[in-house]
């Protein structure tokens, strides 16, 4: 049966460089189905629909929908509210005054939970309303999909960040941490480990969530790192926990947490600091740096993978291709082959409110590094035409002049 009403479409959770992607080619997608009256955009997610705070999109050129595409971050804006039941029943009620019959949400595993409610309101209801969820986390987390769109951009920075960083350490010594995102799945962080060209190239260490951090460990493993290459590079998720769960930022300060109950992990620097203090007080190393990656890892506009641009585009057209067929569901990348992908329609209950976590054959015995099989699986996701770094090659001039010094010595 072919539903005929209005299209609504919205953006939530944290922004990523290719999150308009989707938007566009579900914009663009759903003008070719007949039976879409009219497309709306939520202005700030679920506050926005509450509200009715919406904008025609029909109005879009398709010209200037290309070019909101190739920017970064939420074009319709975005929220951290998380809704509860009652709220979802208002955000149905306004959809159905509205005529929606297409619902679209561009998010994470909240987001999908937040389909899935609505969803079940309309059925409820006995309202015909197709409601499909469009994945989107730089966290690489949703269940049910090889990887998200989010993530190869993201990840793309951050590898990009420690090839210079690499070199920068190179050129001084000393050990340099970075705190990279990933509350619970360590993927971005992991991804720091295609910044290595040369043997001896860091991050010689990673640390992630899936793996309880232990600081005597730590210490003891940047000890023999820099022992070994006179410097240390060591890449740190920002959600790394202990042996109990908790995150060991909470242990240094007062977190505050957002509308979803997480702990605010990015923004402080407080996890750098502490690292870095650990170091050199226990090993008396004085040249210690830390960063706090924080925001350019999700929209940073110079640096987009192409393969992220083109699923992300692809999502959202599959997203509106589905529900011409009346199909509601989570959009979701299956990989085939190597390399490429397919697109599925799986049920909102396996990706609603879920998260995936890196397998552990990702990760190193130690648990302070990744395996050549993550290595294989990341790669071609940053996307084609990464940098190279490069080294001189040039053989070393005889040292002369110290050479005659050491002969009039030993006469």
């Amino acid at each position: 049966m072919s539903l005929k009403g209005k299209m609504l479409i919205a953006q939530g959770g944290g922004p990523t460089a290719v999150i308009n992607q989707s938007l566009v080619g579900a914009i663009l997608e759903a003008r070719r189905n007949p039976n879409v009256t009219e497309v709306y955009g939520a202005l700030r997610g679920v506050d926005g629909i509450v509200n009715e705070n919406f904008l025609d999109l029909d109005f879009e050129t398709e010209e200037n929908l290309e070019r909101v595409a190739c920017t970064p971050a939420s074009s319709l804006l975005s929220t951290r509210v998380k809704p509860d039941r009652e709220y979802c029943h208002r955000m149905f009620e306004v959809i159905r005054h509205h005529d929606v019959r297409y619902f679209y949400y561009i998010g994470g595993n909240d987001s999908s939970d937040t389909v899935r409610i609505v969803k079940e309101f309309a059925d409820e209801a006995d309202y015909d309303l197709v409601a499909v969820h469009i994945p989107k986390t730089i966290d690489n987390d949703l269940m049910e999909n090889d990887h998200t769109p989010g993530f190869g951009s993201a990840a793309r920075y951050v590898v990009q960040a420690f090839q210079g960083v690499n070199q920068d350490n190179r050129s001084l010594g000393g050990v340099y941490l970075g705190i990279v995102m990933g509350r619970h799945a360590g993927f971005l962080t992991a991804a720091s480990a295609l910044a290595g060209t040369f043997e001896d190239d860091g991050p010689h260490l990673i640390y992630l969530p899936e793996v309880p951090f232990v600081m005597e460990e730590f210490i003891k493993d940047v000890k023999e790192a820099y022992e070994k290459h006179g410097r240390c590079v060591v890449a740190v998720s920002e959600g790394i926990c202990d042996a109990d769960g908790t995150p060991v930022i909470t242990k240094l300060v007062k977190a505050e947490a957002d509308d979803h109950g997480n702990v605010q992990l990015s923004g402080t620097g407080a996890l750098g600091d502490l690292l870095s203090r650990e170091i050199k007080d226990k090993l008396g190393i004085t040249r210690v740096r830390a960063d706090t990656y924080g925001y350019p890892q999700r929209s940073f506009m110079g640096v987009v993978s192409d393969v992220d641009a083109r699923e992300a585009r692809e999502v959202g057209a599959m997203a509106a291709k589905f529900g011409r067929d009346s199909l509601s569901g989570s959009v979701a990348i299956k990989r085939t082959g190597n390399y490429a992908v397919r697109y599925d329609l799986v049920p909102l209950e396996s990706v609603a409110a879920k998260t995936k976590v890196m397998p552990k054959e990702f990760i190193n015995k130690k648990g302070n590094h990744v395996t050549k099989a993550f290595l294989e699986y990341v790669r071609p996701l940053v996307g084609s035409s990464m940098p190279e770094c490069a080294r001189l090659r040039s053989p070393q001039v005889e040292r002369t002049f110290h050479k005659k010094l050491e002969e009039k010595a030993d006469v």
